[in-house]
C-alpha cells in the first residue's frame, strides 16, 4: 500500500460505516448511530486534510470521497424519514436536490464535455445545515432531547437552504450552457 492511497482507504471505510449507522438507528440505538455519524464526519475531514496536505489527490478519490458523503447522508436521511423522525417531504427534497445535481452534471458532461464539480458557498452551507440537522435529531433521540420548536425550525432552515442551493446550481449550469452555446456558434 502506498501512502497516497490512505485517503481513498479512509473513504472506503466511511462507506463501510453506513450499514452499521443505519442498523443501529433502526434498532433504537440512536446514540451509537450518532457516534458512527460523527466518526464518519471526522474521517471525511482527515482524508481531505491528508489529500490536500500531501498532494495525495487522485481521480478515484475525487469520486469516492463525495460518494461516501452522499451515501452516508442519503442513508441517514432515508432512515430518519422512514422512522418518522424527519418529514418525508424534507427527505425527498434533500435526495431530489442531489439527484438534480448529478443529473445536471451528467447532462452538461454529455452535451458540452467534462464538468468539474465545484461546490459553491451556499452548497457548503447547505451541507453543514443538513449535517447539523442529523446531529440534532440523533442527539434528541438519544442523549439530549431538544425542544420540538428548535427541531422544526432546523427542518425548515434545511428545506430552504436545500431548495436555494439546487436553484443556484441550476443557474450556474444554465449560464455555463448558454455561454457554451453562444461560443460554439
Amino acid at each position: 500500500m502506498k501512502p497516497e492511497h490512505i485517503p481513498n482507504i479512509i473513504s472506503v471505510l466511511r462507506l463501510l460505516l453506513i450499514p452499521p449507522a443505519v442498523w443501529y438507528l433502526f434498532n433504537g440505538q440512536a446514540a451509537t448511530s450518532l457516534l458512527i455519524f460523527i466518526i464518519a464526519g471526522a474521517s471525511d475531514g482527515i482524508d481531505g486534510l491528508l489529500a490536500r496536505r500531501y498532494g495525495w489527490i487522485t481521480r478515484l478519490g475525487s469520486i469516492l470521497d463525495p460518494l461516501a458523503d452522499k451515501f452516508m447522508m442519503a442513508s441517514i436521511y432515508i432512515a430518519l424519514g422512514w422512522l418518522g423522525h424527519l418529514p418525508v417531504w424534507l427527505v425527498a427534497t434533500v435526495l431530489g436536490r442531489d439527484v438534480f445535481i448529478i443529473a445536471g452534471a451528467l447532462g452538461y458532461h454529455f452535451v458540452f464535455g467534462r464538468y468539474d464539480m465545484e461546490p459553491h458557498l451556499l452548497s457548503k452551507l447547505n451541507t453543514v445545515l443538513q449535517i447539523a440537522l442529523v446531529v440534532f435529531v440523533l442527539l434528541s433521540l438519544s442523549l439530549l432531547p431538544l425542544p420540538e420548536l428548535f427541531l422544526q425550525i432546523s427542518i425548515w432552515v434545511v428545506m430552504c437552504s436545500t431548495v436555494l442551493s439546487g436553484m443556484t446550481y441550476f443557474t450556474i449550469w444554465y449560464g455555463r450552457a448558454r455561454e457554451r452555446r453562444q461560443y460554439d456558434r
